[in-house]
């Protein structure tokens, strides 16, 4: 399966999409309103008209007609403990947001169980608001006995706010396989000082490689084969004699004195570094000024689900992330070798993925990777304006692969910015000295005007912007182009040619392939280049050398 971005609700996707048993891993970090009291998640909703749905942006669901027939589908569905189980929980908890968030949560999980190998892991991102209900869920769904983990991420430190309880500063990551049998690749972090300073204390003389000395005494006292007699001491050995006495001769079996136990030298420079455990303190959250942020507010650090992927999946194997957000999850596959989907119901999301796997990895749209459920034509996105005009304009922006601005948590909407409404902005570089260049982008779901191309103009003046561009749903008029010619022209301090200062663009040319007339920027393919040389950077692991023989 190519990698693909799917726009739309992700349960229509995996069942309409999605094979079974196709996925080897899957990653989600499904939205909810943790901020909100839960006097207000437990709020009984039975008299609203309002939809068990997510809005954009708006982490809330609601109970209504959607929530109540998926329940029913549950309820009275092929599997009887699923039913059992949501049952219980609709008596206990009773008609609310919480109890909508359950039920849409768990229809998903049985296609996301369905459609993940024998093989295949699943991790789940959540907080404490709802996780001890999702653990629920999950081992009905998953089983009991394929629970893996319940790891505790440190999303941050504690705050100085905390005056009438325990700072809230971690998230929750349940890890569940489908069978006995999943893949696995052990990961590990560097050894504290303090540890090494206990435990690697040795040092050769000659070399000064620092090591420890381990026990090479069988766990197993009914082992009559390795049971003999070395180096004057009679014990159940971890190897054959043969074995015991190579390593001897090789020096890396030592009896520090005489009658004393032989032990084992381990040294430090031959070890993986401390098996990685299920608290993870180690990988920060992502910095309000950090280039990886893109402005999504629930954003995961990269190295996150780097380990995650590293952990669960093997190069070449495919990683589907149903809740993409910005898409984090894409990015750490696309840089660690794997395959991928990505589905988000916002084509904010679908913008900033696209933006992200251009200037991570120079990748384009329709030709290193697939994107459905956008606008195949005029038609199409007349009709997505009509519907909604920020997803029109998020996807508009997305056409030119400018980065979206303004999309804010908790709206339905955009936010226009105070400098006249900047929808959407493509940063490139284009000076000898390394100095940032940009591009303001507008949209318009609908027909422009010659005051629009005037004013942004005067945007343009304001902000020392390069270019800017106007897409409009309709064609400009010949006032609008005689506006946008009569701004002159950008010139490249570095090759010296000229380009259009403002330029319009309606959708139908964006159907023909037309493109933002701007200087070609370096940036983008130095940045690519940079991360496919880190694709290559993964260790092997080596079985334990201190492992008994069976």
């Amino acid at each position: 399966m190519n990698n693909t971005l799917y726009y739309g609700d992700n349960l229509p996707i995996l069942r309409e999409y999605i094979q079974d048993e196709s996925i080897d891993l899957i990653y989600l970090d499904p939205p909810f309103n943790s901020n909100r009291s839960y006097n207000v998640l437990f709020k009984d909703e039975s008299g609203s008209s309002a939809d068990a749905q997510l809005t954009t942006f708006d982490d809330t669901w609601h109970w209504g007609p959607s929530a109540a027939e998926i329940y029913e589908e549950l309820v009275t569905g092929s599997n009887p403990e699923i039913g059992t189980m949501i049952s219980a929980l609709h008596q206990f908890i009773g008609e609310n947001q919480m109890m909508a968030y359950l039920v849409m949560m768990a229809t998903r999980l049985v296609e996301l169980q369905r459609v993940l190998k024998p093989t295949g892991s699943l991790y789940l991102h959540c907080d404490p608001t709802a996780s001890h209900y999702l653990k629920i869920i999950l081992d009905t769904i998953f089983g009991v006995e394929n629970f893996g983990n319940e790891i505790i991420w440190q999303r941050t430190n504690t705050k100085g706010l905390a005056f009438t309880g325990f700072a809230s500063n971690h998230d929750i990551i349940f890890r569940y396989t489908k069978s006995d049998q999943w893949v696995w690749n052990s990961q590990y972090t560097n050894y504290d000082p303090e540890y090494l300073e206990k435990f690697y204390k040795y040092y050769e003389p000659k070399t000064g490689r620092r090591y420890q000395l381990g026990d090479l005494v069988n766990p197993n006292p009914d082992r009559p084969n390795l049971t003999y007699e070395f180096l004057g001491i009679i014990r159940v050995w971890r190897w054959p004699k043969e074995r015991m006495e190579a390593a001897y001769k090789k020096g890396i079996v030592v009896q520090t004195k005489p009658g004393a136990v032989p032990r084992l030298k381990r040294y430090l420079d031959e070890q993986e570094g401390l098996p990685i455990g299920d608290i993870w303190s180690d990988i920060l959250p992502i910095q309000a000024g950090s280039a990886e942020r893109p402005g999504y507010p629930t954003q995961k650090p990269l190295p996150l689900l780097e380990r995650i992927i590293q952990t669960s999946s093997n190069p070449g194997d495919l990683v589907l992330d149903p809740f993409s957000g910005c898409g984090t999850a894409i990015s750490a596959a696309q840089k660690l070798g794997r395959q991928w989907i990505g589905i988000d119901i916002t084509y904010l999301a679908i913008a900033m993925h696209k933006n992200r796997l251009k200037e991570l990895f120079n990748l384009e749209p329709k030709v290193d990777y697939q994107v459905i459920g956008e606008p195949m034509d005029n038609n199409d996105a007349h009709q997505l304006a009509h519907d909604n005009p920020y997803q029109f304009q998020w996807w508009a922006l997305s056409a030119i692969q400018a980065m979206p601005l303004g999309g804010q948590e908790g709206k339905k909407e955009g936010k226009k910015d105070a400098d006249g409404g900047i929808d959407g902005v493509i940063n490139f570089i284009d000076d000898p000295k390394g100095k940032v260049s940009q591009v303001l982008v507008q949209v318009k779901s609908g027909s422009g005007h010659s005051s629009h191309i005037r004013d942004l103009g005067g945007i343009i003046e304001g902000n020392q912007a390069a270019i800017g561009v106007f897409i409009t749903l309709e064609p400009p008029t010949s006032e609008m182009k005689k506006e946008a010619v009569s701004a002159g022209f950008y010139t490249s301090p570095i090759n010296g040619q000229k380009y259009p200062r403002l330029q319009i663009l309606c959708i139908e040319d964006l159907f023909k392939g037309e493109k933002v007339k701007m200087p070609p920027t370096a940036s983008t393919s130095k940045k690519a280049e940079r991360v496919k040389k880190a694709q290559g950077e993964q260790t092997s692991l080596d079985l334990n050398p201190d492992q008994p023989e069976e």
